[in-house]
């Protein structure tokens, strides 16, 4: 059978789609995982009211439009109408605050991961779980909620992710993949369910403000990779293509967060692996053996698609700041007449980042878009910082660019690498922030002062790994275990660099945290006074 008629039959096919921050992306894929096609929907965040959010009717005009492109790049390269999907799956931000009334009725604004205004519940919810509990996560945002006094509580009957609330209209299922879970509430990798003694915990906690209902009964079931999570009923499938070509009846692979699929993407769901997603926010996930010693504000414990317990340090902040200041080199570019594309003032400047001083020279970034938690800024407002005698040349200002981009999450890997003493054998980058070959995975690689691994299917990202989701939901050999399905399936023969970390610049990186951390009360300070 011919690419064609695979695409036309559907049953050789899978779908993934995954809600970015700036981007909504679909990666149709075959059973190899290979790409076939893809289609794609640019976004923004609004802050509406002081809070970070996507309303619902952009949800579904940006998958709608992100679906439609997708068809035409089926059309346009094997001139087949995309009619038939074998399995699909559906990806987002993880985290966040979604209610919903017992009539569906959205209660309050879309809640996002962005959001740091729910320090008071997640201060209280670690102290009293014993877990270190993101402002982020879903719970915190409920119990922050409930702390407030908010009106909406009373009235809600389930609260979920985006990617968990797309799935529920495709298929009418309120089921989430353990690894979204794991941003929503605690899980136990021995059940790969939600914790029972910290829900315990915390309904008491509820219990004390009036809230009655259990708390497990507002959340999504827990699923893990290759679970039966439904299938695309006739409503969803018209959601999704308000055509009605696309026909209902496909199965569904459990919803996922980025964290997962960006595991997946990168073969890193294993213990002992690890990787690096970079791009609008940042993040590292390492798969551990053995628990960490106590809970520390800066890693949050997340899971694998199947379950398996990892050690997260997420960053608010990474490439927004970054691409301010190329954009600004654009405008420049511009205004003298001078033709050049954003590809090529990426690449040259970030190459050019590489050839002065590996401390910077002095010049610190701060790239805090939105609040930072992990070090304590609650607020946005990125700096550019340096004493009167640092040498502020355009490579150093680059270079502390690319370092700040990554300067939280290597304050995180410092304490999970050098405190706890976690071993990892292998760390795999994808993201924007490596496009530029060799620089991103340079300055990574001196951050973690390991090697990175950058895979030929990095650019692919988690459209992509939620593709591979799915197409493991209807593997023909239903007893293979998903790392196997990724070694024999997915990822063997599979183009991949890595890149040994530069003495000198891990050294020098290092230096620059040191000069960043002592800055960061003052930095503190400045976002208070500048309210």
């Amino acid at each position: 059978m011919n690419i064609n008629e695979i695409i036309a039959e559907g049953t050789g096919t899978a779908l993934g789609i995954e809600f970015g921050s700036t981007r909504i992306k679909a990666v149709l894929v075959d059973g190899d995982n290979k790409v076939l096609a893809q289609g794609d929907h640019e976004w923004e965040n609004h802050l509406d009211n002081g809070i970070w959010t996507y309303p619902l009717e952009e949800v579904w005009a940006g998958v709608q439009d992100c679906y439609a492109k997708l068809k035409q790049d089926v059309f346009s390269k094997y001139d087949v109408k995309l009619k038939k999907i074998g399995a699909i799956g559906f990806s987002a931000m993880m985290h966040g605050y979604l209610a919903f009334d017992k009539d569906d009725n959205l209660l309050v604004p879309f809640r996002t991961w962005r959001n740091t205004i729910t320090g008071q519940a997640a201060a209280e919810l670690s102290k009293e779980l014993n877990f270190n509990m993101p402002q982020r996560w879903s719970i915190s945002h409920y119990y922050q909620c409930i702390l407030n006094k908010e009106p909406h509580v009373q009235n809600v009957a389930y609260f979920m992710t985006l990617a968990c609330y797309v799935h529920y209209k495709m298929t009418g299922k309120k089921v989430a993949g353990v690894g979204e879970a794991s941003g929503m509430f605690p899980i136990d990798s021995a059940t790969c369910q939600y914790d029972k003694a910290m829900l315990e915990k915390f309904n008491k906690l509820a219990a004390a403000h009036g809230i009655t209902t259990k708390v497990e009964d507002l959340m999504p079931e827990v699923l893990v990779a290759g679970d039966d999570a439904g299938t695309l009923t006739a409503e969803g499938a018209k959601l999704l293509d308000p055509t009605g070509e696309l026909e209902p009846g496909c199965p569904l692979a459990p919803p996922e967060g980025d964290a997962g699929t960006g595991m997946v993407a990168t073969n890193a769901v294993s213990v002992g692996t690890g990787n690096v997603s970079a791009g609008t926010s940042v993040f590292s996930m390492v798969v551990l053996d053995k628990p960490l010693s106590k809970p520390y504000e800066e890693i949050d414990m997340v899971t694998t698609p199947t379950g398996e317990a990892v050690a997260m340090v997420h960053c608010n902040n990474c490439t927004s700041d970054l691409n301010s200041w190329i954009g600004i080199f654009k405008e420049f570019a511009d205004a003298f007449d001078i033709d050049i594309s954003m590809n090529d003032i990426y690449g040259t400047l970030y190459r050019k980042a590489l050839t002065e001083d590996a401390n910077c020279g002095g010049v610190l970034s701060y790239n805090y878009f939105g609040g930072e938690p992990v070090v304590g800024v609650n607020e946005g407002r990125p700096m550019i910082v340096r004493k009167p005698d640092a040498k502020f040349t355009l490579a150093n200002f680059m270079r502390s660019n690319l370092y700040g981009a990554l300067g939280v999450l290597k304050i995180g890997n410092d304490i999970l690498l050098k405190e706890e003493k976690v071993k990892i054998k292998s760390i795999t980058g994808h993201g924007g922030f490596f496009k530029t070959k060799g620089v991103g995975q340079s300055v990574l690689a001196a951050a973690l002062n390991a090697p990175i691994t950058v895979m030929a299917t990095a650019g692919e990202g988690g459209a992509w790994g939620m593709a591979v989701l799915a197409n493991y939901c209807i593997r023909d050999d239903k007893s293979q275990k998903f790392q196997s399905y990724l070694d024999e399936k997915v990822f063997a023969g599979q183009e991949s660099t890595t890149m040994e970390p530069d003495p000198a610049m891990v050294k020098g990186y290092d230096e620059w945290t040191a000069e960043y951390k002592k800055a960061l009360k003052a930095e503190a300070a400045a976002v208070d006074n500048w309210r």
